[in-house]
């Protein structure tokens, strides 16, 4: 009896096992079978998108230095007149009236200047000669249309009768002021300026004309023609001697002496 319950129960673990073993199976824990491996896809090249560099971020206010902040308000501020200072358009000149009005007033310029403003009807153009202003005063050297040059003094014109009065009395050259006879005639004849010689030995003074001496009477002729005794010139008697006598001073003060 203890036989067969031992086949029988072998019998039965037997059927389990095998049980066991088709639910294994059909579960999938066969061996696996090798399959083909799948075709690679090829690769596709896409091209990057650009990316915008993201901007920095403005550091706060209190973290930058004084300077930095001022360095920053000024560029803002050149900025901002830079472009404040395009004209958006400029705006029109009338070039035309601008021409014309300038024209109109050389025409009445012109027209005043050539007007007579004095009595002698010398216009203002040829009363002043090489200046655009010519001061009258004192010591004001003018030469007219002649040779003959002459020198302002209490508002009357003096002839310099010498080149060798002009020189002596210092005057020069770049001072003469060329102007017409009209300008000149409206001042009074004075004395003229002569070039008093006188030498050590003699007490007779004599002013120098056109090369020749004239003999001046006395004291008093000598101080009521404005002479100075401070302008005389020294020189030797011979030399005197040998310049030729003019018309004394006055012209009838007689034959005048020999130095």
């Amino acid at each position: 009896m203890r036989d067969e319950d031992r086949t029988t129960t072998d019998k039965i673990l037997d059927l389990l096992l095998d049980a066991l073993q088709e639910r294994r199976q059909a579960r999938g824990e066969m061996a696996p079978i090798d399959a083909e491996p799948a075709a690679r896809p090829e690769p596709i090249t896409l091209e990057p998108e650009p990316v915008p560099e993201p901007e920095p971020e403005p550091l706060p206010m209190a973290a930058a230095a004084p300077d930095e902040i001022e360095e920053v308000e000024d560029v803002a501020d050149v900025e901002e007149t830079a472009v404040s200072s395009i004209p958006e358009k400029l705006p029109s000149i009338h070039l035309e009236q601008m021409l014309g009005r300038l024209a109109l007033g050389v025409a009445l310029l012109l027209i005043v200047i050539n007007i007579p403003f004095n009595r002698f009807g010398t216009s203002l153009a040829r009363a002043m000669p090489d200046t655009a202003s010519l001061i009258i005063r004192d010591g004001l050297v003018l030469k007219g249309e002649g040779d003959k040059i002459y020198v302002l003094q209490d508002n009357k014109k003096r002839w310099i009768s010498t080149i060798d009065a002009f020189e002596y009395y210092g005057y020069r050259w770049e001072q003469v002021q060329q102007v017409d006879e009209a300008f000149l005639n409206q001042f009074e004849e004075g004395q003229p300026i002569y070039l008093l010689l006188k030498c050590n030995n003699s007490p007779h003074v004599y002013a120098l004309e056109n090369g020749e001496k004239r003999w001046i009477k006395d004291i008093p002729t000598f101080v009521d023609n404005g002479f100075l005794w401070e302008d005389i010139k020294f020189v030797g008697c011979n030399y005197l001697r040998n310049v030729p006598d003019g018309i004394p001073i006055p012209p009838d003060a007689g034959t005048p002496p020999q130095p």
